[in-house]
C-alpha cells in the first residue's frame, strides 16, 4: 500500500491541532476512523509519527520531519494550482516579493517598472518583512524572491547585493547640531537613540553599534521599532536621535533632518535572495532583470 494524498491531509491536521478530536471536527471524519488513518500511514512508513497519551498527543522527531515535508508539498501544490490558473487566463504567473522597507526606496521601485514594462503579464505581490521572516518564507516555497541585509542566508539560498548605501543620523529639525558643525557620531553619546529593533536585521543594528564604539562609547537606547516612520516620528517628537540607510531620506515629510555618514567605514548592503530550484518561470524572468 502507497501513501495517499488523503493520509497527508489527514496527517498535517493532527500534526497542526495535536488533538484528535479538533482534527477529526476539521476534517468532518470520525475520530475513531482518523486514528486508523493515522495508524495506517505510520504502518505504511514503518516510523512513529506521533507519541499519545490520555492527556496529550506530541510529534516524534520523524513526524517533526514529515510535517515540514507536508507544508512543502502543499504550499507547492498551491503555488500549482495558482499558476495553473494564471496559465488558462493567459498570464504568464505570479511572484512573491518580501522586502525590508528601506528596499522600497531604493532598488524595488526601479524593479517593479521594468517587470511592468518587459513582462506586463507577470504579477507581483508584495509583503514588507523582516529579514528572518523572509528567509523562512523562501526556504519553505511561500517567497520567490527577498530583499535583506544579511552578511550570510543558509545555502539552499542564492544571494547577490543590489545596494550599497551609507549611514546618516537622523535629529529633529530644531536640533541644534547643524551638517556644518558636525564632526562625527560621538557628538552625540550623550543623546538618547532609537534603532531598528535587533530582530529586524541583527547586522544592520551590530553596525550602527560599531559606528558608535569607534567614536568610544555605547548608545544609550530607548526606544527600538522595525518601522522606518515610527522611528522617524520618534525623532520628530524629540525623543531622541536615529542612525538609518541614507536611502530612508526619501519619501517621508517629517519635521527631522539627515546627516549622511558618508566619511566612516560602515556601508550598509542590500541583498536580493532568492532559493536555489525555485521552479516559478516568473523568477527566471525577473532576475535576468536584477
Amino acid at each position: 500500500m502507497n501513501i495517499e494524498l488523503r493520509h497527508l491531509e489527514y496527517f498535517r491536521a493532527v500534526a497542526e491541532e495535536l488533538n484528535f478530536g479538533r482534527a477529526a471536527e476539521r476534517l468532518f471524519i470520525s475520530q475513531p476512523g482518523l486514528s486508523r488513518q493515522i495508524k495506517q500511514m505510520e504502518e505504511i512508513l514503518e516510523v512513529q509519527l506521533f507519541e499519545r497519551t490520555k492527556r496529550r498527543v506530541e510529534l516524534t522527531a520523524a513526524g517533526h520531519y514529515l510535517k515540514s515535508e507536508v507544508d512543502y508539498i502543499f504550499n507547492h501544490l498551491e503555488l500549482t494550482k495558482t499558476q495553473l490558473k494564471e496559465i488558462s487566463l493567459g498570464n504568464i504567473g505570479e511572484l512573491r516579493i518580501g522586502f525590508l522597507g528601506s528596499a522600497a526606496h531604493t532598488v524595488l521601485p526601479e524593479l517593479l517598472v521594468k517587470i511592468s514594462q518587459q513582462f506586463p503579464g507577470i504579477q507581483t505581490t508584495m509583503e514588507e518583512l523582516s529579514n528572518t521572516l523572509q528567509v523562512e518564507m523562501l526556504e519553505k516555497d511561500k517567497l520567490d524572491l527577498g530583499f535583506v541585509r544579511l552578511a550570510r542566508v543558509p545555502e539552499v539560498l542564492q544571494m547577490k547585493m543590489v545596494h550599497q548605501d551609507t549611514f546618516s543620523v537622523v535629529l529633529p529639525l530644531n536640533h541644534p547640531l547643524a551638517e556644518s558643525d558636525f564632526k562625527h557620531v560621538g557628538q552625540l553619546k550623550e543623546e538618547n537613540f532609537i534603532l531598528f529593533s535587533h530582530d529586524y536585521s541583527s547586522i544592520y543594528y551590530d553596525k550602527i553599534m560599531s559606528i558608535c564604539e569607534d567614536r568610544g562609547f555605547s548608545p544609550r537606547i530607548t526606544h527600538k521599532s522595525v518601522h522606518a516612520l515610527t522611528i522617524f516620528k520618534l525623532v520628530e517628537a524629540g525623543l531622541g536621535v536615529a542612525i538609518v540607510p541614507t536611502s530612508l531620506r526619501q519619501g517621508y515629510d517629517l519635521k527631522v533632518k539627515f546627516i549622511e555618514l558618508d566619511k566612516i567605514k560602515q556601508k550598509t548592503e542590500l541583498y536580493v535572495v532568492w532559493k536555489k530550484g525555485n521552479r516559478n518561470p516568473a523568477l527566471g524572468k525577473v532576475l535576468g532583470l536584477i
